[in-house]
């Protein structure tokens, strides 16, 4: 049927790429994403950056209602 021809001449993302020589944009993201996370790790100099990215959240749970007064 037509349809069944038209699906087979569609070129896929993934061909259109390497003919260009393209990269994908959302893998070239992930890997600065990644080398920057490996910059910051290296770093020493305590930035809040690295205190971020070493942040623990509270564990225990808040009490329920309204805060006491002072």
């Amino acid at each position: 049927s037509l349809s069944e021809r038209w699906k087979e001449q569609r070129a896929r993302n993934e061909e259109i790429r390497r003919r260009t020589n393209v990269t994908d944009i959302a893998q070239q993201v992930a890997k600065l994403k990644w080398q920057w996370a490996g910059h910051i790790a290296r770093r020493t100099d305590g930035r809040w950056v690295s205190k971020v990215l070493e942040w623990l959240p509270r564990t225990d749970k808040r009490s329920v209602g309204r805060p006491p007064t002072r």
